[in-house]
């Protein structure tokens, strides 16, 4: 296993949709190891592959207080989200220096392959959803900061550059 370089916001790759897996090869499972010792070594909460620069819509997430409980999703969807939101500040390796407060739904189910190939719904609530969503973003081709009007999103993208340039 190995930990994976982050693609900087500007790389396009970022900004489109990831291909659909369809279903769990060795060679998923083998990403999915390296996306969580990329996760770990940040450290995260969450992971989705096009952050890594592989175009496939897989992810993991792991909210919990004691590591080592990884999620590893192959084409995750929202199936349905509360009414109820929750506030939280994301931030993203892909955009480093700078988070922003983004509103989300506070619980979501999402079905998915899991890492045994079979189909399965979960709900998840709290920090859990939140990343959840923040990964499903991903590997829609959004980030965080899409969520933001144009003139803050440019604020942050600016002062991320202006960071890395110092750093």
């Amino acid at each position: 296993m190995s930990v994976r370089a982050f693609l900087p916001y500007a790389d396009r790759r970022l900004h489109i949709p990831a291909q659909a897996v369809g279903q769990v090869t060795e060679t998923v499972r083998m990403i999915w190891d390296d996306m969580i010792d990329t996760m770990e070594a940040m450290p995260g909460v969450g992971l989705a592959a096009p952050q890594i620069g592989i175009m496939l819509r897989l992810a993991v997430v792991d909210a919990s207080d004691r590591r080592g409980q990884a999620v590893r999703m192959a084409d995750p969807q929202v199936l349905h989200a509360s009414v109820q939101s929750r506030q939280h500040d994301e931030a993203s390796p892909n955009l480093p220096g700078v988070s922003a407060r983004i509103t989300r739904p506070r619980a979501v189910t999402v079905r998915f392959l899991s890492e045994t190939g079979e189909i399965e719904d979960r709900d998840f609530v709290g920090l859990w959803a939140t990343s959840v969503q923040h990964q499903i973003d991903h590997l829609d081709g959004r980030m965080y900061v899409d969520h933001l009007s144009p003139l803050r999103r440019r604020m942050l993208v600016r002062k991320s550059a202006k960071l890395a340039r110092q750093g």
